[in-house]
């Protein structure tokens, strides 16, 4: 149980379109959008549990054809955010959107393609309750879900801080730049584990 608690530590802890997007509501939004956000990725982290669980994803990525669509869409959509980053000026705003809420931070957790991989990861492997898969797994989704909401919270709460820091333009500038090389690396390393 304390290899799957470190585990979800290191797998959630590295920058995703999640965590970063967060920061970056954050940042340009303040607490209570920033909140609202954070409340529709864990939403859609939990539906990608689910999905997870259920099986479901793997039926849906077992067809080389639809996991490189789905592959295909979420690289566009998250290159196309690392984009909006690294050109948002001079603004730390790591992610520009109108007032992105509820509905935002779920979709783009659907969507996130480090979500899948993660929970894949966590829910297929660490047996701890071998011979019960309802205990292992709530017992799981408990551990998952307390650290997500931690680390969550953390990226929130950077996000506003930085924005109360007033940085000079060139500092802002350069941080949103390398959120965006962060998020495209994210990218990256997605498509290169489907086709590599």
């Amino acid at each position: 149980m304390i290899t799957f608690a470190l585990a979800v530590c290191l797998l959630l802890v590295t920058p995703g379109p999640g965590v970063l997007s967060l920061a970056g509501v954050g940042a340009a939004f303040g607490w209570r959008q920033g909140i609202s956000y954070l409340s529709g990725l864990f939403i859609g982290n939990n539906l990608v549990c689910i999905a997870v669980i259920s099986g479901l994803a793997t039926m849906i990525l077992a067809s080389p054809s639809i996991r490189m669509a789905l592959l295909l869409i979420s690289a566009a959509y998250l290159g196309y955010l690392a984009l909006r980053i690294a050109f948002s000026g001079a603004k730390i705003a790591f992610i520009q959107m109108p007032k992105p809420g509820l509905g935002t931070g779920t979709t783009i957790q659907l969507i996130n393609p480090k979500a899948y991989a993660v929970h894949i990861t966590l829910f297929s492997g660490f047996a701890f309750y071998p011979n019960n898969f309802f205990v292992e797994t709530a017992v799981k989704l408990l551990i998952a879900n307390v650290i997500w909401i931690l680390i969550h919270f953390f990226w929130l709460y950077l996000g506003v801080k930085i924005n109360q820091l007033e940085l000079p333009e060139k500092i802002q500038r350069n941080i949103n730049v390398f959120m965006a090389i962060c998020l495209l690396a994210v990218v990256s390393l997605s498509v290169w584990s489907i086709i590599g």
